[in-house]
């Protein structure tokens, strides 16, 4: 063979060695692209939750102040004395809060110098009575009364005759005797996260000529207020 002819035939081999690997090139970019075309195509997703707990908690934003009854009573014709105290109670409880008084003594209200004169306790220990009765003796009871009707305690509540019935909340309406059992004052089922307010009332009755007879002193009753949340 000729030298011209080798070379051409080289030359042929050379060409379609290149062309056999630019299809085998070809074949194996159309196999994979399909793959790299659905794997930029594709997306998946993952849902997560962030949880955190916050709290319960409850306190007296204005806690209530000592009370001074409104002047003097004469010991022997007798009169009449009354006081106020407000207090706030800040909850963020959903269920609410109560509110429960108890007093230090029995009876409640005491002579300070030698503690043993005393006022009898109001009416009942166990429910609120409508309006105040009168007694031969001098008495000692408290009121309850709430910016949010709601937020009183049932047994304050009333019809306008009775109390313990209705859903009226009249001032003076309902009044209770002092027990060192604590009762319950203030039922909210609601929180109270701006705080909200509840007065109690005290009134001091001496009839004339009262018995037991009353000795001349300053007398004093210690009470406690209970919040907690439902």
């Amino acid at each position: 063979m000729m030298a011209h002819d080798i070379f051409e035939k080289g030359a042929k081999d050379a060409l379609f060695a290149a062309l056999a690997g630019l299809v085998i090139m070809t074949l194996l970019f159309m196999a994979a692209e399909p793959t790299v075309s659905r794997g930029a195509a594709a997306s998946t997703t993952d849902e997560f939750t962030i949880r955190q707990q916050i709290t319960d908690e409850i306190s007296f934003l204005v806690p209530a102040a000592d009370v001074t009854m409104n002047g003097a009573i004469q010991g022997v014709t007798g009169g009449t004395a009354h006081g106020t105290t407000t207090f706030v109670v800040r909850s963020n409880s959903n269920s609410g809060y109560t509110v429960d008084v108890a007093f230090s003594g029995t009876p409640a209200m005491r002579g300070e110098t030698t503690n043993s004169q005393s006022l009898r306790n109001y009416g009942s220990s166990s429910e609120p009575t409508f309006l105040f009765f009168a007694s031969s003796s001098a008495q000692f009871g408290y009121t309850v009364n709430a910016s949010t009707t709601a937020d009183l305690d049932p047994s304050f509540l009333d019809n306008g005759s009775a109390c313990n019935v209705g859903a009226a909340d009249n001032v003076g309406g309902c009044w209770m005797g002092p027990s060192t059992v604590p009762f319950r004052i203030i039922n909210r089922t609601t929180p109270a996260g701006t705080g909200a307010t509840t007065s109690m009332s005290f009134r001091v009755v001496v009839p004339s000529s009262p018995s037991p007879a009353l000795d001349e002193d300053f007398y004093t009753a210690t009470a406690t207020l209970t919040a907690t949340n439902q």
